[in-house]
């Protein structure tokens, strides 16, 4: 079986902490780990939720009501552009570059009402449009790269 990809997106931000409660650094790189999440995040480990994915859309609509937020504020580890995750399926499987391969686990988690920007405005973007996946396959992820569709070709 052969298989296709289409690019649906890019990363615009790689982010990582590790602590859990606080806003996530910029990296100009950083390695997934299989079943696992990034090196170095406090999130990772062997759950569903080994990485959060925030879409930079999501993102401005936060900055259209006056907040200065930027890729990782929201705790997210990879911030995308050109892609509405928030209405890819749970199951949906995609890669980053050539290497890695990402599943969808859950969209959306329930708000944390201390979260530094709920304060501030009541409202966060996150709980609707934040998405969670496991690592299937892992690998070096840096801002720039493609994120693809995988279908197969039968």
């Amino acid at each position: 079986m052969k298989f296709n990809t289409k690019e649906i997106g890019r990363i615009k931000a790689v982010s990582t902490s590790d602590t859990k409660g606080v806003k996530k650094i910029n990296k100009s790189s950083a390695n997934l780990v299989e079943n696992y999440g990034l090196t170095g995040d406090a999130h990772a480990g062997k759950w569903h939720r080994q990485v959060s994915l925030l879409a930079d859309e999501s993102i401005e609509k936060m900055r259209y009501k006056g907040i200065d937020v930027t890729a990782g504020d929201f705790a997210e580890n990879i911030t995308t552009e050109g892609l509405q995750l928030w209405r890819l399926p749970v199951g949906y499987r995609f890669k980053i570059g050539e290497d890695t391969l990402l599943e969808i686990t859950q969209i959306g988690k329930k708000c944390h009402q201390g979260c530094a920007i709920f304060q501030q405005i009541g409202e966060c973007v996150m709980p609707k449009e934040g998405v969670f996946a496991r690592v299937l396959k892992g690998g070096a992820i840096r801002p720039g790269d493609p994120i693809l569709t995988v279908t197969a070709d039968q």
